[in-house]
């Protein structure tokens, strides 16, 4: 037989019975429901007002009763909407099919899962990627610390990191590395270190600096000077930061 008018599109609706024993508060539903309004719930006939006889537990899979049926009361519901989960509607494929996007438009929503509120909500695109304003910042009127951190863009890896002053420029030393003594002839002394080139020492003879190639040569850990230091003079050699 032919249908007359508008076809139900939800199907029947589901009935669930409940055991009253004078003293249980809260049961479990065949469903899970979405609002305490999508029930109708009878106990001996009488239909019970929602969220003020009953409240919703459990994220909508049991019912709380504000007082317990009494044993022997016929108690049962009717179930007029059924809460999907989305899960269920959204299978795996359904997401992993689709086109990755490599832009978005500011205008843009995206689905985010809010904790606080336990609600899946929407989010546009200008509130995920706002701009980092710094031109309201006190600058900074001494020398960073080693342990000051600063920002940087990695090109590498096309993001915004942070590194620590000590790693951009690490504190230079100035150590003396030979101590010798001119005796008015010897022009050849071993400065004890090899990998240096002559441009990147500092030799003075009784503190007066002299020139490379010029005053000096050096050739892997000798230092050969063009006229012999005179005797007792003090030659000091430091190896310059490189």
């Amino acid at each position: 037989m032919a249908y007359i008018g508008k076809t139900p599109d939800y199907g029947t609706f589901e009935k669930q019975a409940l055991t009253a024993d004078s003293s249980t508060t809260t049961f479990s539903l065949n469903y899970t429901v979405g609002s305490s309004s999508s029930i109708l719930v009878s106990v001996s006939g009488v239909l019970q007002e929602p969220e003020s006889a009953y409240n919703l537990a459990s994220g909508g899979t049991t019912i709380v009763f504000s007082e317990a049926p009494t044993t022997g009361e016929g108690v049962f519901l009717v179930f007029l909407g059924i809460a999907y989960d989305t899960s269920i509607l959204l299978s795996t494929g359904t997401i992993t099919g689709q086109t990755a996007t490599t832009d978005s438009a500011a205008a843009d929503l995206f689905l985010t899962y809010d904790d606080s509120a336990s609600s899946l909500r929407k989010i546009t695109n200008t509130n995920l990627t706002k701009t980092l304003d710094i031109s309201g910042q006190t600058e900074l009127a001494t020398v960073a610390a080693d342990d000051d951190v600063l920002l940087i863009y990695d090109t590498s890896a096309t993001t915004i990191k942070k590194i620590q002053k000590s790693n951009i420029a690490t504190t230079l030393s100035y150590s003396v590395n030979a101590n010798l003594t001119g005796d008015g002839s010897t022009t050849t002394f071993s400065i004890g270190t090899s990998g240096r080139a002559q441009n990147n020492i500092l030799v003075t003879v009784n503190g007066v600096v002299f020139h490379p190639s010029d005053d000096y040569t050096l050739s892997g850990t000798t230092i050969t000077f063009s006229t012999a230091p005179d005797v007792s003079a003090e030659i000091r050699v430091r190896y310059l930061p490189i």
